[in-house]
């Protein structure tokens, strides 16, 4: 009688673990350095690109929920609005009369309320996109920004709140301290819990998953909450480096969390990435644009290169996926025909 060894796990091959989209980005990453080091004198400088940090990882705290929208299918383009109303309604309470902390807190409530109205929207209409409810509350909450302070500014924030973006704790940034302790609990609520395999199981088949018994709806909601959550707090930080805010502020904010999203690997067709391609595509597109500002490179142009990389990092995978099945329709082939023989 023949026996069968069913082998549940992977073998693992040296050569597929180096193709991996991340090492890719880590090749990226190096590249991308050695020609700011080269473009500029002043680009390696260990204190000078620790400060640089603070000028792009606001939007960092985005991109970490971000990636567990984009892996369930879906997308959130309201983000930058609720963090501009989440600042807004901030500095408005601090204003009039609120203590600091207390306003931070209701920064953080506001944030997590918007996020919220998202996820209840599209679970409970499912003939609506996530891009249709995003898109429609992300002109409200701008709208209501702009109602509540119309085009003024509003600050005049303690000095002390003003430390949490360019302050330090040993040498290091505050923002950086934070945005490592929430990049390790989002990596590990991703990738080592039941709620992370869910997440990716209804990125690749929702129906399937909801008569698994997943609580799929629960489990949209949750995400699209801690959008908003994560939409405050990089609110909370901005505007402590800014030290004041306005309705606009953030304007844009969605596509540059997004573009870091997917050019960390994680695909919009939902079910795929990891998040450490995400975290990794977020200090290359924040290096590359701080190495590029030192020698006055035209925005414009650094769009096009973000663009240029959005195209390698959506087009890599897709080349490897035609090839690996042109590989095993040619060995089924060979196969039959020897059988036949």
């Amino acid at each position: 009688m023949e026996h069968r060894n069913i082998i549940s796990k992977k073998q693992f091959s040296l050569k597929s673990f180096f193709f991996q989209w991340e090492w890719m980005l880590v090749l990226i990453f190096i590249i991308v350095n050695i020609i700011n080091a080269f473009l500029s004198p002043y680009y390696l400088n260990s204190r000078k690109l620790l400060d640089a940090t603070m000028t792009f990882l606001d939007k960092a705290f985005i991109v970490l929920p971000m990636a567990f929208v984009i892996i369930l299918g879906d997308i959130d383009i309201s983000v930058a609005s609720t963090l501009a109303l989440s600042a807004v309604v901030m500095a408005v309470s601090y204003n009039a009369g609120v203590p600091m902390v207390l306003a931070m807190i209701i920064c953080l409530a506001v944030g997590t309320i918007c996020g919220f109205i998202n996820g209840i929207l599209i679970v409970k209409f499912k003939e609506l996109s996530a891009v249709i409810v995003t898109l429609s509350t992300q002109i409200i909450y701008r709208g209501i920004a702009y109602i509540i302070l119309e085009d003024q500014a509003s600050g005049k924030f303690p000095s002390w709140y003003r430390s949490l973006g360019w302050g330090y704790i040993g040498g290091i940034p505050i923002i950086v301290i934070v945005f490592a302790i929430f990049a390790v609990l989002y990596g590990l609520l991703l990738h080592k819990t039941t709620f992370g395999r869910y997440v990716y199981a209804m990125g690749n088949n929702i129906t399937a998953s909801r008569f698994s018994g997943v609580q799929v709806d629960k489990i949209k909601v949750t995400v699209f909450t801690l959008a908003g959550l994560m939409a405050a707090v990089a609110g909370l930080f901005l505007t402590s480096r800014m030290g004041s805010t306005r309705p606009n502020v953030a304007n844009g904010y969605e596509l540059d969390v997004i573009a870091m999203v997917v050019l960390g690997g994680i695909s919009t067709a939902g079910g795929k990435g990891r998040m450490i391609g995400a975290i990794i595509s977020i200090f290359l597109i924040g290096f590359l644009r701080y190495g590029l500002g030192l020698v006055n490179v035209n925005s414009q142009v650094l769009l096009i290169i973000i663009g240029l990389l959005l195209i390698f990092a959506v087009m890599i995978p897709n080349i490897r996926r035609i090839q690996r099945s042109s590989f095993h329709k040619a060995d089924k082939g060979t196969h039959s025909i020897e059988m036949k023989s």
